[in-house]
């Protein structure tokens, strides 16, 4: 009777367990569902799909001197040993390279998307489509500061790619990578893409899409498709010690430079012709601004867009056309994408005031530097600085214009306060509290008021930059 009872017992408790393993599917369809979609049961329909539009490109170019391999086995940092010329023979001054990389079809008249160091200087550029056949390519253009370059064969029937919108594709979606890593053709690799905006250093205009799918050298200029088969980036860089860190450039940044090169061969790019930074949270203090507010101009560059519009040192831009800036590299991207030679309104904060300027955009020159620093003279101030008023001698060495007026840093006490500042031999003191230093009066009478043991700030100008310090006397 006992058993019977056991029986009937756990016929029940199987009976209920199913029900409520029944009530709780029903209860989360879409979760049950979601789990469902979020795992591709496979990527081969993209594969196939894709596989067309995607080519090998093999380069050959000329190393001058022998290239660094040879060099490494036959060079000696005291010259070539006696007797070795005629043991090795002749050392060939130049020798050939090859090099692997990938690309893909944009139209079906030719034209394809590669990065710039796979053709750059090469001799001959050979693409092989996905069935084998070959063709001679020639260079339409080149960017190298987006590291993109596009290249045409003479083919028919070809089966281009389309582009997707990077700025659409979400954190965390699945992509896939295809390309030739090693020379291995037609390879495709799956991941997602793990962050978006990355900069890594390799320009002003770092804006790279990371991704864990695996990319190798030889996947250099193939696509990163999202799972519609659109292109949303082009695999460009990778971390050498890192394992599944990959990078490639966002199609909405790459489609403006294509349309460029494809129209004129050459990129051209806004530029309002200042030198800027980003506001430090000590610059915020000083001109009372939020934080993260705008972009400081450390220098208007006379004959210039911006200069010729009205904007000055010390303006921060905090706007273009109406649209917010908080970096130097929205302030840069911005402009870059903007026409040469289009009018746009730059919204500033001087002292305190808003201003709107109208300026006629110029065309970005290849590349702007600037330089360094002057001589000792005078004794150690209470802070620990020991200045010389810039001269034109200075100005000279430094690369300012005659009109820069302050003093020049010329040593530092390192036993002092100035030591723990970050100010360094050869920077400018312009400003002390909004007011500007033109000479060692103007320093000494404002110091003289400033009473111990009170805040301060010092302006100081380091080539193009603007460094805010400060102190405390």
């Amino acid at each position: 009777m006992r058993s019977v009872d056991n029986r009937q017992m756990y016929k029940r408790i199987r009976i209920i367990t199913a029900c409520l393993m029944l009530l709780g599917l029903l209860a989360f369809p879409a979760l049950s569902g979601a789990q469902t979609r979020m795992v591709p049961a496979n990527f081969t329909q993209l594969a196939q799909q894709a596989k067309p539009g995607v080519v090998n490109i093999q380069t050959v170019k000329t190393i001058k001197g022998g290239g660094r391999v040879f060099r490494h086995f036959f060079g000696s940092p005291f010259g070539m040993q006696p007797g070795l010329e005629d043991f090795f023979g002749a050392v060939p001054r130049n020798r050939r390279e090859s090099s692997l990389g990938s690309g893909f079809i944009i139209d079906k008249s030719g034209y394809i998307v590669t990065n710039n160091h796979v053709i750059k200087d090469a001799d001959q550029i050979k693409v092989i489509l996905h069935d084998d056949k070959e063709y001679d390519a020639r260079i339409i253009g080149a960017d190298p500061v987006t590291d993109l370059a596009l290249i045409k064969i003479d083919a028919k029937d070809l089966q281009p790619l389309k582009f997707g919108s990077s700025k659409s594709a979400q954190v965390g979606s699945w992509v896939v990578a295809i390309g030739s890593p090693f020379g291995l053709e037609q390879t495709v690799t799956a991941g997602i893409i793990s962050a978006k905006g990355r900069i890594i250093g390799s320009g002003p205009y770092d804006d790279f899409i990371q991704t864990d799918a695996s990319i190798n050298p030889g996947n250099s200029g193939g696509p990163l498709l999202n799972m519609d088969g659109e292109v949303v980036g082009i695999n460009t860089a990778i971390i050498k010690s890192g394992q599944g860190i990959g990078f490639a450039i966002p199609s909405d940044l790459a489609t403006s430079v294509i349309d460029q090169l494809k129209d004129s061969k050459r990129v051209s790019r806004g530029w309002l012709g200042v030198s800027i930074q980003d506001v430090s949270k000590e610059m915020s203090e000083y001109y009372n601004l939020d934080p993260d507010e705008g972009v400081y101009v450390a220098k208007a560059y006379e004959d210039n867009p911006a200069y010729e519009a009205g904007i000055r040192q010390g303006d921060i831009i905090i706007g273009v056309n109406g649209v917010k800036v908080n970096t130097s590299r929205d302030l840069t991207m911005t402009i870059a994408n903007l026409k040469v030679g289009s009018k746009v309104n730059v919204d500033v904060i001087r002292q305190g005031k808003n201003k709107t300027f109208t300026v006629k955009l110029g065309e970005r020159p290849d590349n702007v530097e600037d330089s360094q620093y002057g001589e000792a003279s005078d004794n150690f101030d209470d802070l620990g600085f020991m200045f010389k008023p810039l001269d034109k001698d200075l100005a000279d060495q430094l690369g300012y214009p005659s009109t820069v007026k302050g003093l020049v840093v010329t040593q530092i006490d390192p036993d002092s306060k100035a030591a723990t500042s970050g100010v360094r031999p050869g920077d400018l003191l312009v400003e002390i509290n909004h007011k500007q230093i033109t000479g060692m009066g103007d320093y000494t009478g404002i110091m003289r008021k400033i009473d111990k043991g009170q805040t301060f700030y010092m302006v100081f100008r380091r080539g193009n930059a603007q460094m805010f310090v400060r102190l405390q006397k």
